[in-house]
């Protein structure tokens, strides 16, 4: 379940349908909750991840070795040091 809870939220911040019935000036803990079982596009199984990865392998084809991606990261980080 989604869930978005902030303290000590200003009143006067609140839509006015909800500062009905409210002191200005005072504060409110809000809470919003996704009613039902709404996906949730930002959570993505393992398998649907490694889905994806494979994708985008079989359209590109260039593999790196750790010796190559040592190598590039040090000469990009040695740039800095000169």
């Amino acid at each position: 379940m989604n869930k978005i809870v902030r303290e000590h939220y200003p009143v006067e911040n609140l839509p006015a349908d909800l500062r009905e019935g409210l002191t200005d000036g005072s504060t409110v803990r809000v809470v919003v909750e996704v009613e039902g079982d709404a996906p949730n596009p930002a959570k993505t199984s393992f398998e649907d991840f490694m889905k994806k990865v494979e994708a985008y392998r079989s359209q590109d084809d260039r593999r790196v070795t750790t010796a190559e991606a040592v190598a590039r990261i040090r000469e990009l980080r040695d740039e800095w040091d000169d």
